[in-house]
């Protein structure tokens, strides 16, 4: 019988503090009882990303791997005995590169029935086409490495993560909240300022400051129109004295803190309007060193470039014609994209998503709001075609989010991933199928 391929990516297993932690543990070991009850023969192949070896920074070498295995013994034991039905085939990602580097892991995963490929990419066939799959990092150059298998070549990914999301995971062990612990689900990384504000003004600042800034951040909008049309009465601009009406004989108390926040908001928007030529040239500057630097290009940072994907696949399709189906994981974002008649496969995560929502008023921080679509490809032989099938494995939403954020964003939904077709055949017959 022809073989059953499955395929997932980037479930970034372990890390230092609460990155230790795996959600979808229990939801991963099902899934491996599934398929090993599933059509025989089968492969499983995890495209990259299986382990957190970069955020993992107090262990070197195969103690890697070790630790991990320590941490979630129920999750290793299933791997063991789902891959004595079906083959395990593990490819090295960005966050696990050591793995394509260092020679001893291939006997430590081993022993877990898992078989290590340690190269960028891999083909399957099926149904006389053949299926190119590889983990994505190659492409980026914030992520890529520049001579791959050499431990020491590393790109600048690895220092921001080894800089910033370890660290942030072994704060998370010591902070009032542990939404810390979500921080290598912030895709792309350039987000990780705005999230980290978000969580700060939301989870972690003191709620009486909170409350205080509440009003000056909801009403900051409106202070700058009233100021704006107040210019233009003083400037003859519109005779009318509407916007320079003073709220505390007619409303009291309350007017009073209107007019009092209405002024410092004032202020604050003169002030910002004076330095916004040189802060126009400092932010420009900074824009440009980050390109030379390769975190960026153009006017928006920006890691996740699906184009590079898509071209990618139109060369090796155009080098090998029988190649039907491309395969990729890294960015996060499951899809699957038609290219002149044949395929492009996202594998996805399955990390927690977090979806900025920015609040209906106000100058108030933008909510991430969070997600989960754990998920996977099935492919296999039909009629000498490629049958693709895309199934999505239910998992609660967590309740992370405060009161406030959700009384902000209330009637705002989150953006919905592409659909994706449940079933897909692609490429044609085979003459030998026929």
């Amino acid at each position: 019988m022809p073989t059953t391929y499955y395929l997932i990516s980037d479930l970034h297993i372990g890390g230092d503090g609460g990155l230790a932690q795996c959600q979808f543990e229990n939801e991963l070991i099902q899934f491996l009882r599934e398929i090993a009850a599933g059509p025989q023969p089968g492969e499983l192949v995890i495209v990259g990303d299986a382990f957190g070896f970069w955020e993992l920074t107090d262990r070197a070498g195969v103690s890697k791997l070790e630790t991990i295995a320590a941490q979630h013994p129920a999750l290793f034991r299933q791997l063991r005995e789902t891959g004595e039905r079906v083959t395990i085939t593990l490819l090295p990602g960005n966050h696990d590169y050591d793995l394509a580097c260092v020679p001893d892991y291939r006997a430590e995963l081993a022993a877990y029935n898992i078989r290590l490929e340690p190269v960028v990419h891999i083909t399957r066939e099926i149904g006389g086409h053949k299926v190119w799959i590889e983990h994505g990092n190659q492409y980026d150059d914030f992520n890529r490495f520049p001579d791959y298998g050499n431990r020491f070549g590393l790109p600048l990914g690895y220092f921001i993560t080894r800089g910033v999301v370890a660290a942030a995971a072994r704060s998370a062990e010591r902070a009032q909240s542990k939404w810390l612990d979500d921080v290598q689900s912030v895709y792309p990384n350039e987000d990780i300022p705005f999230w980290v504000l978000s969580n700060h003004f939301y989870k972690e600042m003191t709620p009486l400051l909170r409350w205080v800034l509440l009003p000056f951040l909801l009403l900051f909008t409106a202070s700058a129109v009233i100021l704006g049309m107040r210019a233009l009465e003083l400037l003859g601009g519109m005779h009318t004295s509407l916007f320079d009406i003073d709220l505390q004989p007619i409303l009291g108390f309350p007017g009073r803190i209107i007019d009092a926040v209405q002024f410092v908001n004032s202020v604050v928007i003169v002030t910002l309007l004076i330095l916004a030529v040189p802060l126009y040239f400092v932010v420009r500057d900074a824009r440009a060193v980050l390109v030379r630097y390769g975190v960026g290009k153009g006017e928006r940072l920006d890691l996740e470039k699906d184009a590079q994907y898509v071209a990618a696949a139109k060369r090796i399709f155009a080098a090998d014609p029988s190649v039907a189906l491309f395969v990729y994981g890294h960015t996060h974002i499951p899809s699957q994209r038609e290219v002149d008649g044949r395929y492009v496969i996202n594998t996805g995560t399955w990390l927690k998503r977090l979806e900025y929502v920015p609040v209906r008023v106000g100058h108030l921080p933008g909510v991430y709001v969070p997600s989960y679509q754990l998920n996977y490809f099935e492919l296999a032989e039909a009629d000498g075609r490629i049958r693709v099938r895309y199934r999505i494995l239910p998992k609660a939403v967590p309740n992370d989010l405060t009161s406030l954020e959700r009384l902000l964003i209330l009637g705002r939904r989150t953006k919905p991933l592409p659909p994706i077709p449940a079933e897909t055949f692609v490429g044609q017959a085979t003459r030998a199928a026929s």
